[in-house]
């Protein structure tokens, strides 16, 4: 089978880039042939499409007039992205189409190619953009549903797309056009969700389609696992930006006796920072984006890892290479998050938002070594069963012949 891989990142970037190389690695060790397609980034594998790539585009950097205006219209409908997949399909012609994320730098005219030339497309829900604007279903520090059943302004009177009425305005343009006017996401096939519960909230919050469970998954040779820590040290890694809650972290933390290891970069960090130095709390690091091996040993000197997200996360990467590495979770009771931490036996969960629950939850699992110890195997033996990639290849065969039959009775 022959599967054209898209997502905007190819690079290790995020969650939906690492799941995203992650499935093509997995399908190319089962024989098939895999294409990957997205943005030019120096960061980038030498892939063999490359020339196919679309433009890279920074939306954080100021740019001028002429550059604002291509980017604008790249949002709304990118014609350079429509001719370059065009091109891509007539050359490899793929059976099936796996997107991920591909909003904004990319744009959805690419599925107008994928319907040109019919081929099956299945979609990976990497975050809430089918239904939320500025796509986190957060707003004023909670998570909100303001914009359910198509209610998109919101956006604008919120200014939920980076404090900023003008891209704010933009995004929710973005949603009425592709939503109300092109209907352009009826063009997908089948829709993949990592967690059940963000299946549930997609659909209650209005967008049809059709879906199936299929969580993310580790190659578990990668991971090798460490049980017990050397270090009285607890860590939290990912992006370091509002919704993941990490004010009532560093709270919970403060004076109890133990290291807190943040590790990851994000546009929080200074304001993190600055009350760790204001506050004098003395028990807290940031040790900076890590990836590879650094990373993994850092967290196996870790006692436990705390997701104290304030978000409806989808399938967290953070909890999953947790357990891999045989560490216990303590995240809050949102989201996915209590699909993969089952309360004492892989970890525990905590009331988002709740500093005093947090921190008495650090306190109870700092307090019992041998009982993180025991979690962490539970965590560990829960990943090897449940989420190793035998299993998730063989559910995404599925996932995908069922898009190619649903495809061929349109």
């Amino acid at each position: 089978m022959k599967i054209l891989l898209i997502n905007k990142f190819l690079y290790p970037k995020g969650g939906d880039a690492i799941s995203t190389l992650a499935t093509g690695k997995l399908l190319e060790s089962k024989g098939h042939k895999t294409i990957f397609w997205g943005m030019e980034h120096s960061l980038n594998p030498d892939y063999p499409r490359k020339d196919y790539f679309v433009s890279y585009i920074d939306f954080n950097k100021p740019i001028d007039f002429l550059q604002q205006f291509k980017a604008i219209s790249t949002i709304f409908y990118s014609l350079d992205a429509k001719r370059k997949i065009e091109e891509l399909i007539k050359i490899e012609r793929p059976d099936i189409v796996h997107l991920n994320n591909f909003a904004h730098q990319i744009s959805p005219s690419i599925l107008d190619m994928c319907r040109k030339y019919k081929v099956p497309t299945v979609m990976t829900m990497r975050d809430y953009k089918l239904v939320c604007p500025s796509y986190t279903l957060f707003s004023d520090g909670k998570p909100c549903e303001r914009c359910k059943n198509g209610k998109y302004y919101w956006c604008l009177l919120k200014r939920c797309t980076k404090d900023s009425y003008a891209k704010s305005f933009l995004n929710t343009l973005e949603m009425y056009l592709h939503h109300k006017i092109l209907h352009i996401y009826n063009k997908i096939d089948t829709f993949i969700s990592p967690s059940r519960f963000f299946m549930n909230k997609v659909k209650e919050m209005g967008f049809k389609g059709n879906f199936f469970h299929l969580p993310n998954f580790i190659d578990i040779k990668d991971y090798e696992p460490e049980y017990n820590s050397g270090d009285k040290t607890i860590c939290y890694f990912g992006r370091i930006s509002k919704e993941k809650g990490l004010f009532t972290l560093i709270k919970a933390v403060k004076n109890l006796k133990v290291k807190l290891k943040i590790i990851g970069e994000g546009p929080l960090e200074e304001s993190l920072k600055s009350k760790v130095e204001s506050e004098r709390i003395d028990n807290v690091d940031f040790l900076g984006y890590k990836k590879g091996e650094e990373l993994k040993e850092e967290i196996r000197k870790s006692m436990f890892v705390v997701l104290p997200s304030e978000w409806y996360e989808n399938n967290p990467r953070t909890v999953i290479e947790a357990f891999a590495l045989g560490k216990p979770v303590i995240g809050s009771r949102i989201g996915g998050i209590p699909e993969l931490v089952q309360d004492e036996k892989m970890g525990l969960t905590f009331e988002p938002g709740n500093a005093k629950d947090l921190r008495d939850k650090i306190e109870d699992l700092i307090n019992n070594p041998k009982k993180i110890s025991e979690m962490g195997k539970n965590a560990r033996e829960f990943v090897e069963k449940e989420l190793n990639s035998e299993k998730h290849y063989k559910q995404l065969m599925e996932i995908y012949r069922e898009a190619v039959i649903k495809h061929s009775l349109q």
